[in-house]
């Protein structure tokens, strides 16, 4: 048997997370936020490469062809906070456009601590880049960025690859206006969001023939084993990716392919499941560019570009915070 010791101040909220998400009334759920530990980190970057999900060379070829547009739309912005940085590879693109102007502090905000390591070793070499990670959620870790600045910086926060997409539209709305409300005037938020297109083209992006997204999300169960104490056996689950039509989102679900009953000892819980039964671990809500503009209005945000890629619908959208900054701010 292999030794296992619960790391109750690490693991506290996620054992809470899961005793709620698998014992209560309804639809059997795990935040997706769980599913990127270290190696499902490394496991979505290698979905980022799969032919099937056009999502992030979209967002790379709109970076590549639209930076130096960017500075016509802002002020310069002394500080650069990006929530949920990953590797920070295609940020690259735009701190070296954004550098190009001055001094630049670059914080990259994430859960994972292996994901931040190879952010700030991967941007080691930007000239006038001074990049400090930080290993938190997001808003947290956005406050504890903006805290860093001087009177007089601006600040543009970005939040890229389309993680909007995994709140609820009415959590999405919220959430923006948090970010507005942690800003001032001068500041600005570019935002990733993947646009509707054909239902087949979507699926296929969640549930590709090799496998590694069905790996990606079986990896919550593993992650739970390894830190909770939990005994699934990934063999009794499968992955599933469907299209929630009157949502217009995509859904991840684990499916149980039997009758069982799994202990998941720091999390207090015998989780039983039907077979046919799922946990559904992630949405990815697909949004028109018009809605973009509107979520922006209603979140305080004034839009001020947007760039949408031919070949793959996504959209990078740049809202600013008009008005004055104060000589407190």
């Amino acid at each position: 048997m292999t030794a296992w010791s619960p790391d109750l101040h690490r693991n506290g909220r996620f054992a809470r997370e899961v005793h709620a998400g698998l014992t209560g009334p309804g639809q059997k759920q795990i935040p997706c936020e769980y599913l990127y530990d270290d190696v499902g980190t490394a496991l979505f970057e290698a979905i980022t490469h799969l032919p099937e999900y056009g999502l992030t060379r979209a967002e790379r070829r709109l970076l590549e062809r639209h930076s130096a547009e960017v500075l016509e739309c802002i002020a310069h912005p002394a500080l650069v906070a990006e929530l949920g940085s990953g590797n920070g590879k295609k940020t690259r693109l735009l701190l070296e456009a954004l550098s190009g102007r001055g001094a630049l502090d670059y914080r990259p905000i994430d859960v994972s601590a292996q994901a931040l390591l190879e952010c700030r070793k991967g941007l080691s070499d930007l000239d006038g880049v001074d990049v400090r990670g930080v290993q938190a959620p997001f808003l947290d870790g956005l406050s504890s960025a903006l805290a860093e600045r001087r009177a007089g910086q601006n600040a543009l926060v970005l939040f890229l690859g389309s993680t909007i997409g995994n709140f609820d539209r009415a959590e999405a709305q919220g959430f923006l206006s948090s970010i507005r409300g942690a800003l001032a005037a001068g500041d600005a938020l570019m935002l990733g969001a993947d646009l509707e297109k054909p239902v087949a083209d979507m699926l296929l992006a969640y549930d590709d023939p090799a496998g590694v997204t069905a790996a990606f999300n079986l990896n919550v169960l593993g992650r739970i084993n390894r830190e909770l104490g939990g005994e699934f056996d990934l063999k009794r689950f499968s992955h599933r990716a469907i299209y929630n039509e009157r949502e217009r989102r995509i859904e991840m679900h684990i499916v149980s392919a039997a009758r069982q009953t799994v202990p998941i000892r720091a999390a207090d819980v015998e989780a039983a499941f039907e077979k046919g039964e799922t946990i559904w671990t992630e949405s990815c809500h697909k949004f028109s560019a018009s809605e973009l503009d509107n979520m922006a209005s209603r979140s305080g945000f004034v839009p001020a570009a947007q760039w949408i890629d031919e070949r793959w619908p996504f959209a990078l959208s740049l809202w600013v915070v008009e008005g004055r900054r104060s000589a407190g701010e």
